[in-house]
């Protein structure tokens, strides 16, 4: 088995984005699983949601769930995401399952519901929603986080989860499995990124407590809350290159995840292996969790 240690790290040179990033200025480009990853059927026939699939942890979902099985309908935000969108659609039509890529936006109800609705009337049925949509923006300073940046963050990491499972719940049957991205800063805290931290802190609670009130239809949730992992978010939202380049040194590994090593959390969790795991926490840090 290959150590995870000698993997690349963020170059030194990397070129800034603006929000929500892309992959391709990338420097590495980040590693989806798309010569790696090798299903083994654990979600066949199954129909699943990924929001923020177009690239990053989205991306990686997506096509390990294809590869398990699944057809796959992605969300992103903006028309600048297209082209990754449009990568992570050939993908899952590579692993020989059907694909569906459609730009909403999560802050808007209407928007989510005729998503789901869409997905459905195509596939046929849902057996799998990832809230997966985030947004951050570091800032030196809790006076530096303007109300519409505070409204923005929330809206997108939170809120949206909300209104994903009320459009999507109404679909799902027994068997069903929401999962949710949390983040290693609900457990630590970030100084730079006190909003983000706070509604992955929400996420968490929000896990926790809508497991308890859908077990009795027998409907799992679960969140995945990864450490650092090199996706199109961090060049796009870091304030200083020289960051963004240090970005997992912290972890045992010096060096963030790549998307690929996340998905298989998220594979596990929607599978039937993890029949009696609900309102989990998984956190695939690359340290210790708690401190």
């Amino acid at each position: 088995m290959r150590n995870p240690k000698p993997g690349k790290k963020p170059a030194r040179k990397q070129k800034k984005q603006k929000p929500p990033g892309i992959e391709k200025p990338m420097r590495p480009q980040p590693d989806h699983g798309e010569k790696s990853y090798r299903g083994s059927g654990k979600l066949q026939g199954l129909a699943a949601i990924i929001t923020g699939g177009d690239s990053g942890i989205g991306r990686a979902a997506a096509i390990a769930f294809a590869r398990e099985g699944a057809d796959v309908a992605i969300g992103y935000l903006s028309s600048k995401e297209e082209e990754d969108a449009n990568e992570a659609v050939r993908w899952i039509e590579d692993a020989g399952r059907r694909a569906i890529s459609q730009r909403f936006n999560v802050q808007k109800p209407a928007e989510c519901k005729r998503f789901v609705d869409n997905v459905v009337k195509s596939f046929g049925r849902l057996d799998i929603l990832v809230n997966n949509a985030g947004y951050q923006q570091e800032q030196d300073s809790i006076l530096n986080i303007t109300p519409e940046q505070l409204d923005g963050t929330f809206r997108t990491n939170i809120f949206g989860f909300f209104y994903m499972v009320q459009a999507a719940l109404p679909h799902m049957k027994e068997g069903a499995v929401i999962l949710n991205t949390g983040s290693v800063t609900a457990l630590r805290g970030n100084e730079s990124l006190i909003d983000y931290s706070a509604t992955k802190g929400a996420i968490h609670v929000f896990t926790k407590s809508l497991a308890q009130s859908l077990a009795d239809k027998g409907i799992r949730v679960n969140c995945v809350a990864p450490g650092p992992v090199w996706t199109p978010l961090i060049p796009a939202t870091f304030k200083k290159m020289k960051d963004v380049a240090e970005h997992g040194e912290g972890t045992f590994w010096d060096r963030p995840a790549q998307p690929a090593e996340i998905a298989p959390s998220y594979v596990f969790l929607a599978s039937a292996d993890a029949r009696y795991y609900s309102g989990e926490i998984l956190a695939p840090t690359g340290s210790e969790t708690t401190r």
